[in-house]
């Protein structure tokens, strides 16, 4: 594991340990924070569609929040389970997505071509550099690398919603994605070359 997937860990540790302290006592299971967090990105995507940006960037964060919880649940509570990972994934992509699709409604109301383009490379960029981990895993290569991950995507893109900015916050979230698509393709093909 790389540094900065190191002090990633170590964040999402400081911040949730607390409230997982208190949840680990309780029924609430992790798949039911994934689908609560799946479901503040629906509600944060119709406020970003209808211009509400400042809501929408609060919402952001709250529901990155219940993100970084479901894992750390899992592991303390002992119900880590395949079908569990693979929901988790499944619902960050899609929180992902349809958050930009809500971006994508507004821009296309302001009629900016701009943002439009960049939404979608923003989403294009964002989901392959998930889809390349998941290809990785499959040949048994750890694939944690890369300088713009779900975290740092999601905070750019709440700071830009909360100051009202999204155009040079996708512009940031793009470049910075389409580095660490490269990152982890150099990253994968050099650890599978030292297997062979």
């Amino acid at each position: 594991m790389n540094k900065l997937a190191k002090a990633r860990k170590t964040a999402e540790k400081y911040f949730t340990d607390p409230v997982i302290s208190l949840l680990a006592r309780t029924r609430v299971t992790p798949n039911t924070l994934t689908w609560i967090g799946f479901l503040l990105a629906v509600v944060t995507a119709v406020f970003a569609a209808t211009g509400h940006m400042l809501v929408a960037g609060l919402l952001i964060l709250f529901g990155g929040y219940f993100d970084m919880m479901d894992g750390s649940l899992a592991r303390r509570t002992g119900k880590v389970t395949l079908f569990g990972g693979v929901l988790d994934s499944t619902l960050d992509r899609l929180s992902e997505g349809v958050l930009l699709l809500g971006l994508l409604y507004w821009f296309a109301g302001q009629g900016s071509i701009i943002g439009i383009m960049l939404v979608g490379i923003t989403l294009l960029s964002s989901l392959v550099v998930s889809y390349i981990r998941a290809k990785a895993e499959i040949v048994k290569v750890e694939c944690l690398e890369g300088l713009f991950t779900r975290p740092e995507r999601v905070i750019v893109l709440a700071i830009g919603l909360l100051i009202n900015q999204l155009e040079i916050a996708l512009g940031i979230i793009a470049v910075f994605s389409i580095f660490t698509v490269g990152q982890r393709l150099y990253h994968v093909g050099h650890r599978l070359k030292e297997i062979k």
